[in-house]
């Protein structure tokens, strides 16, 4: 008999599984704090239910881990989770730890379906999008190797495009921020997309009120068509930038746009000065990421000086700009060195 993966399920399902397996419709409510709060492994530590519920639990579900092919820990001390998937593919989650908080980068794709050329995850390409499950699982399966402290923040920033995998990500975000999954502060979830530009509409539309940040990384179409090809011919610069403006964001609510620095490729002065025109009238930040380079790379990182003489100058034009301190850069695990292959020992 094939068990059912109650990761699978969202909450109203559980609710009607244990209902069809015989139990009273409260205990939906007890399961679901042991698989998301308490994060248990097995049935057997569900000590709330009767050790007779508990065989008969276990007989008819399972809680399916991903597992853990590699873990490689950073200088910094960021940790690379390479992770498999029951038909075989991997992912990367990255986990980053800090004094006052916890970051988890998650997956939604197996490989990608963009092709940003400076991005290492491209050069896999799509294999598929992740079940909710398998997005769920990674917070689950890192959070067990950290037991010591709750991860507090999570970003959709690892391997593929979460706005072209929309289900799946908004259900697992409804997950996260629920009273009765992770109950993580939805200011403290952040996806990041390309820039999909119908789905970031029904995104902050939506009912998950999660941060959104959007790769922008040039200020002409002529360099966005060179380094982010596929989605720019689909949705050019003028576009996306409508499709925000156009969007009201909730009060105290601003998008985040990514600006990767790929030197003499778009961290010009003009550069600056054209993104600085580019925002005005959409309530933003902008998050400046120097190129994390990789051996198959093109591109290289800008001099220290070019990218304070960038960042001068959207504070002069009245931006909010901070600069992305790079980690796990000597474990492929900073932004764009995502590529879900077997690179170092087992744990």
């Amino acid at each position: 008999m094939i068990k059912q993966n109650l990761l699978a399920l969202s909450f109203d399902e559980i609710e009607s599984f244990v209902i069809k397996i015989g139990f009273k419709k409260y205990r939906a409510k007890q399961i679901l704090s042991w698989i998301y709060q308490k994060q248990v492994k097995s049935m057997d530590e569900m000590t709330d239910l009767s050790l007779s519920d508990r065989a008969l639990l276990s007989e008819k579900a399972a809680l399916l881990p991903l597992k853990i092919i590699t873990r490689q820990k950073s200088s910094d001390g960021t940790e690379k989770f390479l992770l498999g998937l029951e038909d075989g593919n991997k992912i990367e989650s990255v986990f980053l730890p800090e004094e006052k908080r916890l970051t988890l980068c998650i997956s939604t794709q197996a490989g990608c379906t963009l092709d940003c050329t400076f991005c290492l995850t491209a050069i896999e390409k799509l294999k598929r999008n992740l079940k909710v499950s398998e997005i769920i699982g990674q917070v689950l399966t890192v959070q067990r190797e950290h037991p010591e402290r709750r991860i507090t923040n999570i970003v959709f920033m690892g391997m593929g495009e979460p706005l072209a995998n929309l289900s799946a990500v908004t259900e697992a975000v409804g997950r996260m921020i629920s009273p009765i999954g992770f109950s993580i502060s939805p200011r403290k979830i952040t996806v990041s997309t390309a820039g999909l530009a119908p789905q970031i509409n029904q995104f902050l539309t939506g009912p998950t009120q999660a941060n959104l940040s959007i790769s922008l990384n040039a200020t002409t179409d002529a360099v966005r068509n060179q380094i982010m090809p596929k989605v720019n011919k689909l949705y050019p610069i003028k576009v996306l930038l409508e499709a925000l403006r156009k969007t009201p964001l909730p009060s105290r609510r601003r998008v985040t746009f990514e600006y990767v620095l790929l030197a003499g490729v778009n961290d010009s002065i003009a550069d600056a000065v054209r993104l600085v025109r580019l925002s005005h009238g959409i309530r933003c930040k902008i998050n400046l990421i120097p190129f994390n380079e990789f051996p198959e790379a093109s591109y290289r990182r800008p001099s220290d000086d070019q990218i304070e003489k960038f960042q001068k100058t959207l504070l002069k034009g009245g931006l909010v700009a901070t600069l992305r301190k790079n980690r796990g850069q000597d474990i492929l695990a900073a932004c764009g060195q995502l590529s879900g292959e077997n690179k170092g020992d087992p744990p």
